[in-house]
């Protein structure tokens, strides 16, 4: 009989093969590194002992992983549900468990209701299905986009004025939540956080490297940020922009592409193979646009399903 309990830090490899063996059928590779799985778990939001479900066979091997996060005290919750290939029988049972923990996460933080988020890789038809036979419905979709590198880059002039800053310091780290809370604060899913979460939540994953942010002050005022990471460093090769947002004061002054082609370089002169970001398609901003016409492509869809519970 298959067995039911709450995951710990230490099934990270278990969890981590299970979403590999989930992702190659749907995909022909892993998506997820051990890392990114070590860093959900040790999210400072995500309750171990409530908000996630590992069911295991008889001989201990991991079938499924569930789970439910709320962003903040917003009334978001973002769930998921993988299952092994083979075993799409326990799919739809853990679908009512996250649900039903998304709607205690909503009153936990005084909501009446809550909205739900999944993503969903656009060629896993039978991860969408179970979402529409539950409710969630198509809300938007993130383009994963790359840049190839084939040698060093050279970094791009600074517009008159802009001068840049490194995120060894606390005060370009308090910058960049600033930046990031004004920039987002219209975009899909955006949930606000207090500086101290998002710090920890960064620091929370091996793959954050504070060299890697950079603050852009205009005549002196922080005007926009770019923060890369090494997420994608061990399965691609590439570096990652995780965050790239102009205060909307400053936009229409070329900041933006500015600090993506500062990236570029920076990522080129670590011999990085490429540069990769997400980024919604329907974002309030033409950001989309931006990434490509500056030599980005898409190389992965995933779509948002979304429900109000």
């Amino acid at each position: 009989m298959d067995s039911i309990r709450r995951p710990r830090p230490e099934d990270a490899p278990a969890i981590h093969e299970l979403l590999a063996a989930a992702d190659t059928a749907v995909l022909g590779h892993a998506d997820w590194t051990l890392d990114d799985v070590k860093a959900d778990l040790a999210d400072p939001g995500f309750d171990l002992d409530r908000d996630g479900v590992l069911r295991a066979d008889p001989d201990g091997r991991l079938i499924a992983w569930a789970w439910a996060c709320a962003k903040g005290r917003s009334d978001l919750v973002e769930v998921d549900v993988t299952v092994r290939p083979g075993r799409e029988d326990v799919a739809g049972p853990l679908w009512g468990t996250v649900l039903d923990r998304a709607r205690e996460l909503g009153r936990e933080r005084g909501h009446d209701a809550v909205t739900v988020d999944v993503g969903i890789h656009r060629a896993d038809e039978g991860k969408r299905a179970l979402a529409e036979r539950h409710g969630l419905a198509p809300a938007t979709s993130f383009h994963r986009l790359r840049i190839d590198h084939e040698g060093p880059l050279d970094p791009p002039a600074a517009p008159p004025g802009v001068t840049l800053h490194g995120g060894e310091s606390e005060q370009a780290r308090r910058e960049a939540h600033m930046l990031h809370q004004a920039a987002f604060s219209q975009h899909f899913g955006f949930a606000k956080v207090d500086y101290d979460t998002w710090y920890a939540r960064r620091e929370a994953h091996r793959a954050t490297d504070w060299s890697q942010l950079t603050v852009a002050r205009l005549d002196g005022r922080p005007a926009a940020t770019v923060i890369g990471n090494d997420q994608f460093l061990p399965d691609e090769g590439c570096g990652y922009v995780a965050l790239l947002a102009v205060h909307p004061e400053f936009r229409g002054r070329g900041l933006g592409r500015f600090l993506l082609r500062h990236a570029f370089a920076a990522d080129a002169a670590r011999g990085r193979k490429g540069t990769i970001l997400h980024v919604d398609s329907n974002n309030t901003t033409p950001a989309l646009d931006l990434y490509l016409s500056a030599g980005m492509r898409t190389v992965m869809v995933i779509d948002v399903w979304r429900a109000r519970l």
